[in-house]
């Protein structure tokens, strides 16, 4: 195990065995041990085991137990395995910026782990970033001005439109069950007349860890906002929808706009202090979902980093 001087995750290292079987081992003869050192050290990088595609199912067996789908999702990925997704499905030269995952929902995963099966040619780094320093970096006005939270607005089309349709972000076709969905998160909803939803959702915008107590900056406001899209497709997009039309959007919790100054500083800050993790193949990262943050480097080749999460 290797650290080193500033903060970084732990890098978990083969002994020389390798492959699956060393890597679960080590994990299992540790008992709640893992789970500590988790939460103590925020995330951990498997490296030099080889993992390969069929062994990976057993190792997240064992490092995610009761894996979730990714229902009420909010980006583009593709289901590769039982509740396996392949990561964000986003154009490779741009900056994925710093998010905990489904931040925005009524409930998340409490772990992510993320497996590259394939190393990208060049970049491609998944950037990580402690919440609790990401809170504390940004200027007063802007924690206080998101003290009462944020609202989280969706337009999900039938199949045909921008962004997702609501039978692919809820993983049904069914609209009673996705009904009964949204009636256990607290959101409010419409069926439009198109066949499409919106749903519109209040959310903290910080929470604490429920071992630990830290309080760490918590939503996705600065990805949901247009001015987070960059000034070209922001102004792109306002020529085609306007703002309360967008596949996804976000205010304050009163519904006034947030400004655009304020998500550059989130986003800004939030890559400002992220630590890159460089992918080599079979490497797997885990993650405690509340306590960091995550992103991805823009990149060349043929990257593929697969990801799955559990409660």
């Amino acid at each position: 195990m290797t650290h080193t001087q500033a903060w970084t995750p732990l890098e978990i290292e083969t002994e020389g065995i390798g492959g699956c079987e060393e890597l679960v081992e080590r994990i299992t003869g540790m008992g709640e041990e893992f789970g500590k050192l988790l939460v103590a050290e925020k995330g951990l990088v498997f490296r030099g085991f080889g993992v390969t595609p069929a062994d990976l199912d057993q190792v997240l067996d064992t490092l995610l137990p009761n894996r979730l789908a990714y229902v009420h999702g909010n980006s583009p990925r593709t289901k590769v395995g039982s509740n396996v997704y392949t990561s964000t499905e986003y154009p490779q030269e741009f900056t994925i910026s710093m998010h905990n995952e489904m931040s925005y929902a009524h409930a998340w995963p409490s772990r992510l782990a993320f497996y590259c099966q394939v190393q990208p040619g060049s970049g491609g780094a998944t950037p990580v970033v402690d919440a609790a320093v990401w809170l504390r970096s940004l200027d007063a006005e802007v924690r206080e001005a998101f003290a009462d939270g944020v609202r989280y607005v969706q337009n999900l089309h039938d199949g045909y439109g921008f962004g997702k349709s609501w039978q692919d972000t809820f993983e049904t076709t069914s609209r009673a069950e996705v009904d009964a969905f949204l009636d256990r998160t607290g959101a409010t909803w419409e069926w439009k007349a198109d066949g499409g939803i919106r749903v519109s959702s209040l959310r903290p915008a910080t929470t604490r860890h429920p071992v630990t107590g830290t309080e760490v900056w918590f939503n996705q406001s600065d990805q949901w906002h247009p001015a987070g899209l960059g000034d070209d497709t922001a102004g792109a997009l306002a020529q085609i929808l306007p703002e309360d039309e967008l596949p996804q959007n976000v205010t304050f919790a009163d519904g006034s706009p947030i400004p655009a100054e304020y998500v550059a500083q989130i986003r800004d800050r939030g890559l400002e202090h992220a630590v890159d993790v460089d992918w080599r193949p079979g490497d797997l990262l885990l993650i405690d979902n509340v306590l960091l943050a995550h992103g991805r480097r823009p990149f060349t080749g043929d990257r593929r980093v697969l990801v799955a999460m559990s409660d």
